[in-house]
């Protein structure tokens, strides 16, 4: 039977994919936005550990290295700059004990600044008043087949607004955090609005940034997404990002672009 999760725990730092982690461009890799999602699970877990000192994630950078293999990975975490109101921890992603991903996030010192909030987008239709958008019919993998996403308007070329669920767990049978969650639905955005076909163009990711002016909540991500490629053989995915209660941050994907 297949499992109800993207990964299962081995140990404290040892996890194991499933086949809902099967990439969009080869079968044997893994789509990296699960993986996003463990990372930041694991840096829950490192911090755990520390007493509550009320900050919270406001940027995470990821770097991706390498081929992401569908094989048991382990995720080390270090503070690398601790503080009180400010602090940075970096994650780093072993396969077969080479280094895969490598992840920065600063987290800053949560405060009521209610009083001055503003100056972000208005908030998308809410994802129960849309249809369903059959994604896997664009995408094959095992990742896109275990979405539920739900397009707010019709998808264009390089130009497209979508909601982003899924009914799996991320870790099997381990809590995980509505900020983890939600981060392992982020690196989707490259997908929902391609410029041009991935049948006939190569467009993958080698970065992912996120950052946030709000926590989200998780159950939906929501993607507002425009693509661009260069004359030289790059491109970038931009997203403003949602939750159902409105925007939450941006998150920003550097393309390498090659014909197929």
């Amino acid at each position: 039977m297949t499992p109800d999760s993207y990964f299962e725990a081995i140990d404290d730092r040892r996890y194991k994919p499933t086949p809902h982690v099967g990439g969009a461009w080869r079968r044997d890799e893994q789509h990296f936005s699960p993986l996003g999602g463990l990372v930041v699970h694991a840096l829950d877990r490192h911090r755990a550990a520390s007493p509550d000192d009320g900050l919270v994630l406001s940027r995470i950078s990821y770097d991706i290295l390498g081929k992401l293999a569908v094989d048991e990975c382990e995720i080390e975490v270090e503070t690398v700059r601790p503080g009180r109101t400010i602090a940075l921890l970096e994650a780093v992603v072993r396969i077969a004990g080479r280094p895969v991903v490598r992840a920065r996030a600063w987290y800053l010192t949560a405060l009521d600044t209610t009083e001055v909030a503003g100056g972000t987008a208005e908030p998308l239709t809410p994802p129960d008043a849309l249809d369903r958008w059959p994604m896997a019919e664009l995408w094959s993998g095992g990742y896109i087949v275990s979405l539920d996403v739900r397009a707010v308007a019709p998808p264009r070329p390089g130009r497209t607004t979508a909601w982003v669920s899924t009914p799996l767990d991320l870790v099997a049978g381990e809590t995980v955090s509505p900020l983890a969650s939600y981060l392992a639905l982020v690196d989707t955005a490259n997908g929902i609005a391609v410029l041009r076909p991935p049948t006939e163009w190569m467009f993958p990711n080698v970065d992912l940034t996120v950052h946030l002016h709000r926590q989200p909540r998780g159950g939906w991500t929501g993607l507002d997404t425009t693509v661009s490629f260069g004359p030289s053989g790059q491109g970038l995915t931009s997203t403003v990002l949602h939750d159902v209660d409105g925007p939450v941050g941006t998150a920003q994907q550097i393309l390498t672009v090659r014909p197929r």
